[in-house]
């Protein structure tokens, strides 16, 4: 697996190969999943919102790729660090 490190806005981007895992920002519950997996995305799509204190957060990729796998669903309540979602080069 290759190593990650960590940027802003919740993305880790690879330091070698393909794959980019998308992390939460903040504790929060999961409002609305917008993709679906397999669904490609450009960069900036939301991917899911997330609310917190009547906020809504958006979680958006940097990565112009493929959903390859989504680890949340609505009404759950994710962690700050917790994987959301795994987006891969087609």
């Amino acid at each position: 697996m290759a190593r990650r490190r960590r940027s802003d806005k919740g993305v880790e981007q690879p330091s070698q190969g393909t794959a980019v895992e998308v992390h939460a920002e903040i504790t929060a519950n999961v409002w609305q999943v917008r993709v679906e997996v397999g669904q490609t995305v450009a960069a900036g799509d939301e991917l899911v919102i997330l609310e917190s204190m009547k906020m809504e957060i958006p979680v958006i990729t940097e990565t112009p790729d493929v959903v390859r796998e989504l680890y949340v669903v609505p009404e759950q309540v994710v962690q700050e660090g917790d994987l959301i979602a795994l987006i891969d080069e087609s």
